[in-house]
């Protein structure tokens, strides 16, 4: 399957537009986690951990775009755009949602 985030394909003619299609990951946090990371915030630097959980968020939004556009007779998605955000609830923590979208495409 191809997926990219430009809207054309060089070398390629786009056959076909099937829509738009979608994709969403959401994990949950975790005390542990939040803990390190928390420590991280005091003194500065980087949270592997929660680096870690975006990379493999992204990677699976965009395989599961790849499915979705596939099911519609695609065999691209065009015009990818994978987000990050977080669902907060309550004082117990937050979500983290990886969102993916783009336009599922036939190309010769």
């Amino acid at each position: 399957m191809l997926t990219s985030t430009t809207d054309i394909v060089q070398g390629r003619t786009i056959a076909r537009y099937h829509g738009i299609v979608t994709a969403e990951v959401v994990y949950g946090t975790n005390a542990l986690r939040d803990f390190f990371a928390g420590i991280r915030d005091l003194i500065g630097g980087r949270t592997g951990s929660y680096e870690q959980i975006f990379e493999k968020g992204h990677r699976e939004a965009i395989a599961e775009l790849s499915q979705r556009a596939q099911k519609l007779g695609a065999n691209g998605v065009i015009g990818v755009s994978v987000n990050t955000g977080t669902i907060n609830i309550d004082d117990r923590g937050a979500l983290l949602l990886i969102t993916a979208t783009g336009t599922a495409v036939t190309v010769d």
